[in-house]
């Protein structure tokens, strides 16, 4: 058994530090890194890169609203042409960097209120389904497990890993706890680390009302800007290795 790894970096701005990317790079086998509109400024999207091609992990565009401020966490209402050259933009900025770097995107994430509303929303869904196709439709679409867009972007022609997180509360319909409501972040490292492997080989979770709840995990998200997020990463890490569960990208 495999399962990929992942985590949300390149997000520093200036000397706003948001992560620690050298740290989590080393654990993870795909990057999912800001293309600067909900984070991330030019030289630390290019380290970030740089080390990402170091340590042979896979590049992925996380492509958002355009949203500094709210950190890609706000809802927009954009029309899909609008939503269209967004995610182009995106992804053309990332893949230009990566190849100075020495590689290439090859899949997406969308970041943000944009994962979660395409999760849903078929209108926006389509738009950024249309951008991937229209740059390269070899890059594979990442998408939260068991919502309604992995169908949907599997009936256009992509390919879809469907993504889990490590560290969040599930609702039993297999959505995302929101982060506003109490118990939506986990922290405690050595029961997300038993968590995830229990994910794996039982094909789902106990949601936050306690109800076993389905869910394909392609990919496990690791977030690297939660309080002791190094640590968890490492006990994640050592618990799939344990159990002889390997760690390789879903590009590899």
């Amino acid at each position: 058994m495999y399962v990929d790894l992942n985590s949300d970096l390149g997000e520093s701005f200036g000397s706003w530090k948001m992560g620690n990317d050298e740290q989590i790079l080393p654990v993870v086998s795909s990057a999912n890194i800001a293309c600067g509109f909900h984070a991330g400024d030019p030289l630390g999207i290019l380290k970030t890169l740089q080390q990402a091609v170091k340590l042979d992990v896979t590049i992925g565009a996380h492509v958002s609203y355009p949203d500094l401020v709210g950190f890609g966490r706000r809802n927009m209402d954009l029309s899909q042409d609008e939503l269209i050259a967004d995610v182009l933009y995106q992804i053309s900025a990332l893949d230009g960097l990566a190849k100075v770097a020495g590689s290439k995107v090859q899949y997406v994430k969308p970041h943000g209120a944009l994962y979660n509303t395409i999760a849903k929303d078929s209108v926006q869904a389509e738009a950024v389904i249309e951008a991937i196709k229209m740059y390269n439709p070899a890059l594979v679409l990442v998408a939260l497990a068991g919502s309604n867009l992995v169908a949907q972007a599997r009936q256009a022609g992509l390919k879809v890993v469907s993504e889990a997180f490590a560290d969040r509360a599930y609702n039993r319909d297999g959505s995302l706890v929101s982060r506003r409501l109490e118990g939506a972040v986990l922290h405690d490292a050595e029961f997300v680390a038993k968590r995830v492997v229990a994910m794996l080989k039982n094909g789902g979770v106990e949601s936050i009302d306690g109800v076993f709840t389905p869910i394909q995990a392609d990919t496990i998200c690791l977030h690297g800007d939660t309080a002791g997020a190094l640590e968890m990463s490492a006990a994640i890490k050592a618990e799939l290795l344990t159990n002889d569960i390997q760690v390789r990208s879903f590009c590899a």
